[in-house]
């Protein structure tokens, strides 16, 4: 394979590793619940990557926002904790010259998308109540 990964492939092969990692190798307690990632974007000579993480609790509809973002920084730092490990990884399944540096965020389209919905479904209850 070697170098000729551009940085599109090379993201999509970093987001499954990482995913199988996940799924099999990564046993920080502060990775309980569902974790998954969402995308991994490269910088153009890819020397970065951006890899985005969404959470999934079952508890996640009782928690307060305080709580959702504890349980965010809490998987933050799990995953920074763990980051030589799977750069070790990317490593091995993947020949480079230069393993990209991890930076891990939170995901946020997910609870942006769930906005834009309550505020659609706020649109249409006025309309159906002033008789549009």
């Amino acid at each position: 394979m070697g170098n000729s990964y551009r940085p599109g492939r090379l993201g999509e092969e970093i987001k499954k590793i990482i995913s199988n990692m996940l799924l099999r190798e990564l046993k920080d307690p502060r990775l309980n619940g569902m974790v998954s990632v969402t995308a991994v974007d490269m910088s153009p000579d890819s020397s970065y990557a951006n890899v985005y993480l969404s959470v999934f609790s079952t508890d996640q509809q009782n928690m307060t926002e305080e709580e959702e973002k504890l349980m965010q920084e809490n998987v933050l730092s799990g995953m920074e904790s763990a980051k030589g490990l799977i750069k070790r990884e990317i490593n091995s399944k993947i020949k480079l010259r230069k393993i990209p540096e991890l930076i891990f965020r939170m995901d946020t389209s997910f609870e942006y998308g769930r906005h834009i919905d309550d505020v659609l479904d706020e649109v249409m209850k006025k309309d159906a109540k002033n008789g549009k």
